[in-house]
């Protein structure tokens, strides 16, 4: 196989597409992270339960799929209230491991609650996108607009982040947290609004991932830790960092998959980032003090 082909080709576009949702994962995280400074540990599972409420509105009670996909990330993006309310709220002048500990522990307990309510089987919502075949390659329309929306989501993102009040006071608690609170910032109401915004990406990021993969109780697993990892690799609370790391990822494993299988793939890319933890323990693109 030669190194420059239209295999190649083909997974380097794929991973561009990949990229767009593992940096719409990290997003949602990093935003969390940012601003409260707590890691949501139970953010893959928020994905999952959107997961299964895109199934059930649409499989069950035949919602039109952009009604689903609405609901679910209303719904998701309530669940990030409520999780911080009842959780994080609580423990935000606790030490870091007892912050992890419970968000911890509301992982185990929303994996078990999916068990017992639907089962250890795989579900899917049935619906088959046609694949486009450009110049001799294969690219699934499903990943497309997965791509579109989680890019559009961004933007809306970095719009809201730059363009408006609330978005100023975010990225200023972002920068420091205990200032805010001299200069007349709310900043219950931003943890709140931002904790609201981090579960509505975790719900659009449920409804783009079950439009090509099964939901299970542990589907979590799948999309848990590598975007911890790329939050990491880019700097945890770092939204431009994050960006940068899941194009990086998504490439490692993407291209990694062609020459090997997909698995070897996941190998590279957590290699990667080992390398990376020694050479810059950081992150790519740390903030600034």
């Amino acid at each position: 196989m030669g190194i420059f082909d239209i295999f190649l080709l083909e997974a380097v576009i794929n991973g561009l597409l990949l990229g767009g949702v593992l940096a719409l994962l990290s997003l949602g995280l990093n935003l969390v992270f940012g601003v409260i400074d707590v890691v949501w540990i139970c953010y893959a599972e928020l994905i999952m339960l959107g997961m299964y409420g895109m199934y059930f509105l649409y499989t069950v009670y035949h919602a039109p799929i952009v009604v689903a996909g609405a609901v679910c990330i209303v719904c998701v993006g309530i669940l990030g209230l409520a999780l911080h309310a009842l959780v994080i709220a609580p423990l935000l002048g606790a030490a870091p491991i007892n912050q992890l500990l419970a968000t911890g522990g509301v992982l185990f307990f929303l994996q078990s609650a999916a068990t017992v309510l639907f089962g250890i089987e795989f579900k899917n919502l049935g619906l088959r996108l046609p694949v486009l075949k450009v110049a001799g390659m294969f690219v699934s329309y499903s990943r497309l607009l997965a791509f579109g929306a989680a890019l559009i989501a961004m933007v809306l993102v970095y719009l809201l982040l730059t363009r408006t009040y609330t978005g100023a006071a975010i990225r200023a608690i972002a920068q420091d947290r205990q200032i805010m609170p001299l200069m007349g910032v709310d900043t219950r109401r931003i943890y709140l609004i931002t904790s609201g915004l981090g579960g509505a990406l975790a719900g659009l990021a449920a409804c783009l991932l079950v439009l090509q993969y099964d939901v299970h109780p542990f589907v979590g697993l799948t999309f848990g830790p590598i975007t911890f990892l790329i939050c990491v690799l880019g700097s945890l609370g770092n939204f431009g960092g994050g960006f940068v790391a899941a194009f990086v990822f998504a490439e490692i494993i993407s291209v990694g998959g062609l020459y090997l299988d997909l698995e070897w793939g996941y190998v590279f890319a957590f290699a990667f980032f080992i390398v990376m933890m020694f050479v810059r323990p950081e992150g790519l693109m740390a903030r600034r003090s």
